[in-house]
C-alpha cells in the first residue's frame, strides 16, 4: 500500500511539474493595431516575440512619447533606416505617452513617419506584456531589438545615435538563417 500511494503521488508531482512546465513556456498571442488600420498578430516566445508579416527581419521595437526630446529627435534617424533597410528592418514605435489612435495617427502623418506606429491604447496587451518581460519602468525611448529569428538581442533605455543603430541592424542581421 505504501508503495501505491508513492507511486501515485510520484505520479502526480511528475503530471504537475509537466503542467507547470508547459505554461510556463505557453506562448502569449497579442494584437497590435497600426494607425494605418493593420492589426498585426504578436506571439510572445520564450527568448523574444514572432509578429506576424514581420517574420526574417531585424525588428526594432521602439516605444516613444510624443512630448519626449530624445525620441523626437531619434524621429529622422529612423526613418532614414527604415528607407534605407526596407528589406531587412521592421521598425515598430509604439506611443506611449497618453496620445488615443487617432492623435498617434495625425501625429505620425505630420511626422512623416514611414515605419509602423501604434497607439498605446491598440497595443496594451503588448506593452503590459514588455514591461513584465523586459523589467520595464517606462523609460523613453525603450528600444527591444529582435534578430530575423524574432529572438530578444538588445534592450536599450534611452536614445542610439543613428550609426549605433546602424551597426545593430549589421549585426543582427548577420545572423539571418
Amino acid at each position: 500500500m505504501k508503495n501505491l500511494l508513492t507511486k501515485a503521488l510520484l505520479l502526480f508531482s511528475l503530471l504537475t511539474y509537466t503542467q507547470a512546465a508547459e505554461d510556463k513556456s505557453a506562448l502569449v498571442a497579442m494584437k497590435m493595431t497600426d494607425v494605418t488600420g493593420k492589426t498585426y498578430n504578436v506571439q510572445g516566445t520564450e527568448q523574444g516575440l514572432k509578429i506576424k508579416g514581420l517574420e526574417g527581419k531585424v525588428v526594432f521595437l521602439e516605444f516613444f512619447g510624443h512630448k519626449c526630446p530624445p525620441c523626437l529627435a531619434s524621429i529622422p534617424h529612423l526613418i532614414k533606416l527604415q528607407k534605407k533597410h526596407k528589406d531587412k528592418l521592421a521598425i515598430v514605435s509604439i506611443e506611449v505617452q497618453g496620445y488615443n489612435h487617432e492623435q498617434t495617427k495625425k501625429f505620425a502623418k505630420e511626422k512623416g513617419m514611414n515605419y509602423i506606429v501604434v497607439s498605446e491604447e491598440k497595443a496594451t496587451e503588448l506593452v503590459s506584456y514588455i514591461q513584465q518581460r523586459a523589467q520595464w519602468k517606462g523609460s523613453i525611448p525603450f528600444l527591444v531589438a529582435l534578430d530575423p529569428q524574432g529572438d530578444v538581442q538588445f534592450v536599450q533605455a534611452g536614445m542610439l545615435p543613428e550609426e549605433s543603430l546602424e551597426d545593430l541592424i549589421s549585426q543582427l542581421s548577420k545572423g539571418k538563417k
